[in-house]
């Protein structure tokens, strides 16, 4: 497929099992971020919309929480080979409202259609416990669904974070009411597809596009709704945990990032830097657990600064419909100033630019950027930068490197590398975050779980974990 494919999307909202254009004028513009061009419209859900779903969906409940996981999980399984059969054609939409290459997109779609399997099998091993009591006397202890959940997704990865929520709500026997991101209504509503095609009952499942405060704020606000999911910045989240407190939601927060990537003196030096380039620059840096503050030992330093400049200038940029590009653009044009500003004000305070650095002529792309010897003053250095922009400074000792590792408020993920067993579990141990991965950026998988600590969030999502964040806890006792 080539950068001339024709943008294919029907761009409704699905309520109440019916695709519609809404109750309202009102739409979005999507914008494909290649070329700045206005691809389509999404219409905007109204509040007389909202409620209609909010009705569906507390309507749909005990209907949907009674139905047995077999027949839950042969739902998911559908919409999963769904998925599968349409990636492709999906991947292409993905890739033309968000910029990544269509490889990557395209392999987004099959990891959003193993989250749904996963969670059609997790569902059946819920189990609970039965307690020790005499004769005649029974307590058990059991999980249920929460009810229905209202989950708010970003554009970075819209089809995988969208299904990480939904799979694990609906596994759980809980309604949802998802707000995907308005820059990518194709390729979400294309998964909605999958799942009305799949057999999902009216009102179990629907999707809301719309001014995001109004939406969250109607949505979290209702009655109706009892958990709230989000993935997204660290402002927004805490805002939508002050919505959620005076309903006593239950919520599930995962935020931003600003991962450490430890590189010891002791680590396979080459077989590192072709691990750690791809990432960095994979999604244009647009990962929440995007390696970032690269940490280097000092017997390497210059060795890893070289490779890592070398390499980053080989990554080929350009339109992510078009054969071999390595990185695409940013997902919208906001992003460039703040980049820009970031890597600007790091030069100002010191650092050395050794590739990119600068904006691109056309669309909404920015230059794989390598900064060395980055100041701690520096704004990029304290904030995340959410694009491709890799950050360099050496260090001593592990007692520096672990300092440094947990200097900030995020705590979401983190990378070591090393050969050294008992260093990487120290690392392992002393690292402040959600996550580590150490020899490795797999840390994103169906059956662990994915979350922060600190401002990077709360709870998790991904494994058993993620099912049991749709559900409460009963105990009950029989005498």
């Amino acid at each position: 497929m080539t950068d001339t494919a024709t943008y294919d999307a029907d761009l409704k909202l699905f309520i109440d099992g019916s695709w519609r254009a809404g109750e309202q004028a009102d739409a979005a513009a999507v914008i494909n971020p290649a070329t700045g061009d206005t691809i389509g419209e999404v219409p905007l859900a109204s509040t007389a919309d909202l409620e209609e779903a909010l009705a569906a969906a507390d309507r749909a409940w005990p209907a949907w929480r009674a139905t047995d996981v077999e027949a839950r999980g042969a739902i998911l399984h559908k919409a999963a080979a769904l998925l599968r059969e349409r990636a492709p054609a999906i991947g292409a939409l993905l890739t033309q409202e968000q910029g990544k290459p269509l490889p990557e997109a395209i392999g987004e779609v099959y990891g959003a259609a193993q989250l749904f399997d996963y969670y059609a099998e997790e569902a059946k091993r819920s189990y609970g416990r039965v307690l020790v009591r005499p004769a005649g006397q029974r307590s058990i202890v059991i999980p249920q669904p929460v009810g229905p959940t209202a989950t708010f997704t970003p554009w970075n990865f819209p089809i995988y974070l969208l299904a990480k929520k939904v799979a694990a709500a609906l596994a759980a026997g809980c309604t949802v009411i998802s707000k995907p991101p308005e820059e990518t209504p194709g390729c979400t509503g294309a998964l909605g597809r999958a799942l009305a095609d799949a057999g999902i009952p009216n009102g179990v499942f629907q999707l809301v596009h719309g001014v995001p405060d109004t939406v969250s704020r109607q949505l979290i606000g209702s009655r109706v709704i009892r958990k709230i999911s989000f993935t997204g910045s660290i402002p927004v989240g805490k805002h939508l945990m002050k919505l959620a407190a005076d309903g006593m939601k239950r919520i599930t927060m995962e935020l931003g990032g600003h991962a450490p990537v430890l590189v010891f003196d002791d680590c396979d030096l080459e077989k590192t830097l072709d691990a750690v380039v791809p990432q960095k620059f994979r999604n244009a840096g647009q990962v929440c657990v995007s390696p970032t503050r690269f940490y280097v030992q000092e017997g390497i330093y210059d060795a890893f600064k070289r490779g890592f400049a070398e390499r980053a200038r080989q990554v080929k940029v350009g339109n992510g419909m078009e054969a071999g590009v390595g990185m695409g653009p940013l997902a919208n044009q906001r992003r460039l100033p703040a980049i820009q500003q970031l890597v600007d004000d790091a030069k100002a305070k010191g650092a050395s630019v050794l590739a990119g650095g600068e904006r691109g002529d056309a669309g909404f792309f920015f230059q794989p950027t390598v900064l060395a010897d980055v100041p701690l003053e520096a704004d990029v250095m304290n904030n995340e930068p959410f694009g491709p922009v890799a950050l360099m400074r050496s260090f001593a000792s592990d007692d520096e490197a672990l300092e440094q590792a947990n200097r900030l408020p995020y705590g979401l993920a983190a990378f070591v590398f090393t050969e050294n067993g008992r260093r990487a579990n120290l690392m392992g141990d002393g690292i402040e975050s959600g996550m580590v991965g150490i020899n490795t950026f797999a840390i994103s998988v169906a059956d662990a779980p994915f979350g922060g600590i600190k401002d990077s969030g709360t709870g998790s999502e991904g494994g058993p974990e993620g099912l049991q964040s749709y559900q409460v806890t009963k105990a009950i006792h029989q005498a």
